[in-house]
């Protein structure tokens, strides 16, 4: 499966860094590959080995959460100074992407299973969270909101 990376257009991220080009990737960038397109390879290559009486949402569930925190050991005991650095670490980088796919990969599995439509349902989330956190208030800090 193409590992997300950031997309070109974002410029360079927290740590100075280019993203990795399309090149690097194999020519299948976030800006040339839709949601759709990643479900169906997750789709496809579960179906080629017969995976799918396995891929129950409570198995893929436990299975993301397993990934998640395998990408969380990549950054367990790092200053925030370190974690800012890892894009400047292409091995430690490659590796981060690696389990960053994985709980991608999960996560649109889980969505294939339950038949969630991501962007409709990412989009709703977001206009949640536009409510739920005003950019006037909110800017340059977190809190809880109060309700």
């Amino acid at each position: 499966m193409p590992q997300p990376k950031r997309p070109a257009h974002h410029g360079k991220d927290r740590s100075g860094q280019e993203p990795l080009s399309a090149a690097d990737q194999g020519g299948q960038s976030d800006e040339h590959t839709t949601v759709a397109e990643l479900r169906e390879v997750l789709r496809r290559f579960v179906e080629e080995r017969q995976w799918r009486t396995y891929h129950t949402p409570k198995n893929l569930v436990m299975a993301l959460a397993i990934e998640a925190a395998e990408l969380m050991e990549h950054f367990q005991w790092l200053t925030p100074e370190e974690a800012l650095a890892v894009p400047r670490d292409k091995q430690r980088l490659a590796a981060v992407g690696e389990e960053l796919a994985d709980v991608i990969g999960y996560a649109l599995a889980l969505a294939n299973e339950l038949g969630i439509d991501v962007a409709t349902t990412m989009r709703a989330k977001m206009a949640k969270n536009e409510l739920k956190y005003p950019a006037e208030q909110y800017r340059g800090k977190y809190e809880k909101p109060v309700w």
